[in-house]
């Protein structure tokens, strides 16, 4: 099932009433189960004869405002953030020793590829989904990243 497909349907599951959606498409299975007992931005794949299991995080209520004595929060850096759409391993090149695929200060087009994630010995190109210019770049080479985990800032 195409990768961009997978998330759409994820979206849908995590923005409406539903607790699970399951699709089959051709020889392939998806199941995606909400589930509010994980951990928000939380993926669990657990292969089942072919089915795969995708928890779906769900918005977690509104905290209470903070006591005037806590510490100022640091703000985020603006512009476009560039999630994780699986869990996996991060790489910025196609090989080791090979020339990253983008640099901070590089100006990029949607569909651009920025990295490459790893998930389950097979290598997923990650494209930009906006135009700009890459301002900071969130996570090192060879590390683990988790379903919707910021990868990049764009400007």
């Amino acid at each position: 099932m195409d990768l961009r497909k997978l998330k759409t349907l994820i979206d849908l599951v995590a923005e409406s009433d539903i607790a699970e959606l399951e699709v089959t498409e051709g020889e392939s299975k998806v199941r995606i189960v909400k589930s509010s007992a994980m951990a928000q931005n939380q993926m669990m794949m657990m292969p089942q004869q072919g089915v795969q299991h995708y928890a779906v995080p769900q918005h977690a209520p509104a905290p209470a405002p903070a006591a005037a004595a806590a510490p100022a929060v640091v703000a985020e850096p603006t512009g476009h953030v560039v999630k994780s759409p699986m869990v996996g391993t991060f790489y910025r090149s196609s090989a080791p020793g090979a020339a990253a695929f983008v640099e901070v200060g590089q100006s990029i087009k949607e569909g651009d590829t920025l990295c490459i994630i790893e998930a389950m010995k097979l290598l997923n190109e990650i494209d930009a989904d906006a135009s700009g210019v890459v301002t900071k770049i969130l996570v090192e080479n060879g590390q683990p990243v988790e379903f919707g985990q910021p990868l990049f800032i764009i400007g």
